[in-house]
């Protein structure tokens, strides 16, 4: 049988869901071993990749993926399992929407801003979804408007959300519309509760935060592409613990913070990483205020190879 094209919609290690181009569904496998350009990686094949396959000849309706085509962008970290390899979270994306929240469980700057800079390294346009507001009290809510305001003005998208109170949940679900879309974030930030809301017909396993240790259960365990309606498409993946960056140069760094690509002809050299070289114009605006301390603390950070774990 001739080779068609489909979407994998699903990856459970061995078995990969196929969506054929009529939206018909199949389980299928990879034929052999795949050798892809870029980084060494520990899923061959990603949610959201296209690929080519076979039909295979059983009752079960099984597919063989026999091609893996050009990816146009993914999103990747450091493998949790396997040392000095990544994982693709997701591929052939539109754009991300960052689920954080400011407590129960609390999301730190630095997991934000390593994120941020694996959406950076592929140009994928970023909204910062602000969950359970409702759990804030009036000096919280005017904290995180304050860190809103801080990405906002570096050109990322923000909502602020409540399944609770419903706020911005018509903003949220319009944030979705032709578009594939990768929703992210730590366990228990409310991904599948906030998916509910706008998709009930997907009936999205939800699961309380645990109040020991004030941070998420898992529940998603592979991420999944969903299609909430015509030519809107959402990946959900796991909920996310610690994101180590992947094959970015040191001196390729600050290129993927907006705030200092703008200054980096301005510096006296070059190949400046902003540490303690003279004439440094990203150390000059840190120091006069005009840079965000967070924002400079975390490229530190991932400057020094320093996983955030929050």
């Amino acid at each position: 049988m001739p080779k068609q094209t489909g979407l994998i919609l699903r990856s459970t290690g061995s078995w990969y869901e196929v969506r054929a181009e009529d939206g018909g569904v199949f389980q299928g496998r990879l034929k052999g071993k795949f050798k892809l350009d870029g980084p060494k990686t520990s899923n061959p094949l990603a949610v959201g990749d296209r690929v080519g396959y076979e039909m295979e000849d059983d009752v079960h309706g099984h597919v063989t993926i026999v091609e893996i085509l050009p990816r146009e962008n993914y999103i990747l970290r450091k493998s949790v399992h396997k040392t000095g390899q990544g994982q693709v979270l997701a591929a052939n994306i539109d754009q991300v929407l960052l689920v954080f929240t400011y407590k129960f469980p609390r999301t730190s700057l630095g997991f934000i801003d390593r994120f941020l800079v694996s959406a950076e390294a592929f140009r994928i346009p970023v909204q910062l979804v602000f969950n359970k507001m409702d759990l804030l009290d009036a000096a919280e809510r005017e904290y995180m408007e304050t860190w809103a305001k801080m990405y906002q003005e570096l050109g990322y998208g923000i909502l602020f959300t409540s399944t609770l109170s419903g706020e911005g949940m018509q903003a949220f679900n319009q944030a979705f519309e032709g578009k594939v879309s990768l929703m992210a974030g730590h366990s228990g930030v409310g991904k599948s509760s906030l998916l509910n809301a706008i998709a009930p017909h997907l009936d999205i396993k939800t699961q309380a935060v645990s109040s020991y240790a004030n941070k998420g259960v898992h529940t998603t365990t592979f991420a999944t592409m969903w299609e909430l309606r015509p030519g809107a498409f959402l990946i959900d993946s796991p909920g996310i613990k610690e994101l180590g960056l992947m094959d970015i140069a040191p001196e390729e760094l600050g290129h993927y913070f907006p705030e200092m690509r703008a200054l980096l002809g301005a510096c006296k050299y070059h190949n400046c990483q902003h540490v303690a070289e003279p004439g440094c114009a990203v150390k000059a605006a840190y120091e006069e205020g005009r840079l965000a301390p967070s924002r400079f603390q975390s490229y530190l950070s991932m400057l020094a190879n320093e996983d955030n774990r929050r």
